[in-house]
């Protein structure tokens, strides 16, 4: 059950997302759109409640519930970021807006964007290691939740491996490209 309401709420975040974009810039239906891009959210919470209560009805833990919580967290903090890369591009493609803009493309300040995200990512363990804490504590059976323990474990390697990234630019920038001037 969980893991279909994880899809569906992902379906629905890019069904909102882009009926949301089409009604603000192709029919310039500004008020629906806004109300439906600040809709967003609350698949989190339809997720964040559906798991609470499969977990209170004597579910045993598993890893769907450690997704679930994944998922939450990565929407808290990527969310808001993903939907203003959308609207930008949106607006770049439909209504003549700017070019959205690029990350560095070398040098410190490409390292520096790419250790942003990483702090981003960790930011997001940490929100689904107090889901997956919360959860377990509110089940109050260990012989229940086990799962959940083992999935903060397994998730911990996202943001190892994540690491890679602003290591690589730190240690080995890229040099900067300079504009050519005419």
């Amino acid at each position: 059950m969980i893991l279909a309401i994880i899809i569906g709420c992902e379906i629905g975040f890019w069904v909102l997302l882009g009926l949301g974009l089409a009604l603000r810039y192709l029919w310039g239906m500004r008020r629906l759109s806004t109300a439906l891009l600040i809709s967003v959210p609350l698949l989190d919470v339809v997720l964040l409640v559906a798991s609470v209560i499969d977990m209170r009805g004597g579910a045993q833990a598993d890893w769907r519930h450690g997704l679930a919580a994944a998922y939450i967290a990565y929407s808290i903090v990527f969310g808001h970021r993903t939907i203003k890369w959308a609207d930008a591009m949106f607006a770049h493609r439909f209504a003549g807006g700017p070019r959205p803009g690029k990350p560095p493309a070398g040098g410190m300040a490409r390292a520096r964007h790419e250790w942003g995200i990483w702090l981003r990512i960790v930011l997001a363990y940490g929100i689904a290691c107090a889901l997956l804490f919360g959860l377990i504590r509110f089940v109050d059976d260990p012989s229940r939740t086990t799962a959940l323990t083992a999935f903060m474990g397994s998730l911990l390697k996202i943001p190892l491996i994540a690491a890679i990234w602003p290591v690589s630019y730190t240690l080995f920038p890229k040099k900067a490209v300079k504009p050519r001037t005419m």
